[in-house]
């Protein structure tokens, strides 16, 4: 089990972003895939979660409206689509993987973790 996450860089604030986790290795409809990310000097943190098998979606209340997670199965990628983004938005972001059905930001649930990129927000 692989996840690669990529798409992170430098934009403005109220800019837009779009990262990818490719997932290699496993059947991404089976799994739950996480977005989480991490600032520094400070503990990681759930943003947002599609489900196994039915696709749900879940976002911590920061990037509620502005954050949107959806999957392509037959590219086996996840995607955040960032929007309106924010200086506090300035983290490095990471995928994770959880197989079944978990609706919760539990960071020790996640078995599987990509390496994490850089999105930094600053004019």
């Amino acid at each position: 089990v692989q996840l690669q996450a990529s798409g992170g860089g430098l934009v403005q604030p109220g800019g837009s972003l779009r990262l990818s986790c490719a997932a290699s290795g496993f059947t991404l409809s089976d799994y739950t895939i996480g977005w989480f990310r991490q600032a520094p000097g400070k503990e990681r943190e759930g943003v947002s979660l599609i489900t196994s098998s039915g696709g749900n979606t879940n976002y911590a209340d920061s990037v509620k409206g502005r954050f949107s997670i959806s999957r392509d199965i037959a590219k086996n990628t996840v995607y955040l689509q960032m929007d309106s983004l924010k200086p506090e938005d300035t983290a490095v972001y990471f995928c994770a993987a959880t197989l079944g059905w978990l609706f919760r930001f539990w960071i020790e649930e996640y078995d599987y973790w990509g390496q994490g990129t850089l999105v930094t927000v600053s004019s």
